[in-house]
């Protein structure tokens, strides 16, 4: 479950993503108008570490936008770091390329490969329970029941449009610029609301075949 919280922050999720896409070597160019459409959540297993990800529109293109929040700035990923965010209840957030986020990188691949871990949105008002729905549905799956690991992803280049981490068993794409089709034979894809055609986040390949 991801915790909402009745919040201000400062730069907005909207403005932090909106001023960074358009900064980065896959994104729109600059002075593009970014919308975001919705995001979905993982679950951090040791409940630290925040992960979300976007996909904004921009002209005719969409993008696929992953971001972490950390409470302390994470080790050696300075070339990571988008921003750091003040949050009025969780004080200051370093906020990261989910890309160069180990962590992150786990829950999705993890995701992809079963089609389970996607967070569900609460928030609490007013001593009562409310849902926090994103307009955003993701689909994943295709692995079979075999325990692999899914950590010690790495990238030789993460800042192109198909990011590709691998380790010694997986290889893990993941797509900056979602391409639309069918649900891959392993892979992640994502519909919203008034776009029913499936776009493609991310795809593994068993590197043991």
């Amino acid at each position: 479950m991801a915790l909402f919280h009745l919040a201000t922050i400062i730069p907005t999720k909207e403005q932090l993503i909106s001023d960074w896409v358009v900064t980065q070597p896959w994104g729109p160019p600059a002075g593009t108008r970014v919308t975001v459409i919705g995001g979905y959540r993982f679950d951090d297993p040791e409940g630290k570490v925040g992960m979300e990800s976007f996909l904004v529109s921009a002209g005719e293109a969409i993008y696929h936008v992953p971001l972490t929040y950390r409470e302390t700035p994470l080790e050696g990923a300075e070339d990571a770091l988008i921003s750091t965010m003040e949050h009025s209840v969780l004080g200051t957030r370093w906020v990261y390329d989910g890309l160069r986020d180990p962590r992150y990188v786990v829950m999705l691949a993890a995701v992809t490969m079963t089609g389970q871990g996607e967070a569900l949105g609460m928030a609490v008002y007013d001593g009562r329970w409310y849902i926090a729905p994103s307009p955003i549905r993701i689909t994943g799956g295709g692995w079979t029941l075999e325990r692999i690991p899914v950590d010690q992803l790495t990238s030789p280049d993460v800042s192109a449009a198909v990011v590709t981490l691998a380790n010694e068993r997986i290889e893990l794409s993941v797509y900056r610029q979602p391409p639309a089709g069918p649900q891959p034979p392993i892979g992640l894809t994502a519909t919203w609301t008034d776009h029913s055609n499936p776009v493609v986040l991310a795809t593994v390949r068993d590197l043991s075949d």
